[in-house]
């Protein structure tokens, strides 16, 4: 077992889990640069100039904020295109095969599962629903439709998926460096995946405390941790 997983996850009763990464591969079908060109083709269709600055921009999550920023009264349809967009993508996005391990170790050992994301709520949901997984998560919390700025590295969403339960017994799973920060701003310690090369270095550095390199380790340290439920 990874020595650093058995204190991240001891005592932890709810597991809260990023969704693009640890949970699927969101933008495997339908590229994140071909999300990004089809909002902005829908937004000039809806009569809407596009600036030079976001024409460079091929991570649609990353525009969606760039368009809040800078005319924030654009927010909400520019949002609710991408929803659109982020449910074509559900359809199509690729599983990764350790996360059904993970949730059935946390259901086995009556650990609360949250999904927690910047993607869109509807999307999560169509791609749980896909997936037969629905039965295994507690919740989905994805940004606030409207509010770009509910998004990680915003704490927002992850205090919203606690409510009432206290950081010491959550843990964060995510990829992203702003996941990391986003855990840290909550209270909240953050196992970092690293799916990709060279993010386990980022992950560490941004202060994740445990990093795994597959979500397998997980699933085992959760199922053989005595976590005192």
């Amino acid at each position: 077992m990874n020595a650093a997983l058995e204190p991240a996850l001891r005592g932890r009763t709810h597991v809260l889990l990023d969704f693009d990464g640890p949970v699927c591969s969101v933008f495997a079908g339908l590229s994140a640069a071909e999300v990004a060109d089809r909002m902005r083709q829908r937004l000039r269709d809806a009569g809407q100039s596009i600036t030079p600055e976001w024409e460079e921009e091929n991570d649609p999550l990353a525009l969606l904020s760039r368009i809040s920023r800078a005319l924030p009264g654009l927010a909400e349809q520019a949002d609710a295109v991408l929803t659109e967009l982020e449910t074509d993508a559900a359809r199509l996005a690729r599983a990764n095969p350790d996360i059904k391990p993970v949730l059935d170790a946390c259901v086995g050992t009556g650990r609360t599962v949250l999904v927690v994301s910047n993607n869109s709520g509807q999307a999560i949901d169509l791609y749980l629903r896909r997936e037969g997984l629905t039965g295994q998560v507690e919740r989905v919390v994805g940004r606030v439709p409207g509010e770009p700025a509910s998004m990680k590295p915003s704490p927002r969403l992850l205090l919203d998926a606690m409510g009432e339960t206290v950081a010491a017994r959550c843990v964060f799973i995510g990829d992203a460096v702003r996941d990391v920060e986003a855990g840290h701003a909550a209270g909240v310690p953050t196992i970092g995946y690293a799916n990709k090369p060279g993010k386990a270095a980022k992950l560490t550095a941004a202060g994740a405390v445990a990093v795994v390199e597959s979500l397998l380790p997980l699933a085992d340290a959760l199922t053989s941790i005595d976590s005192h439920l």
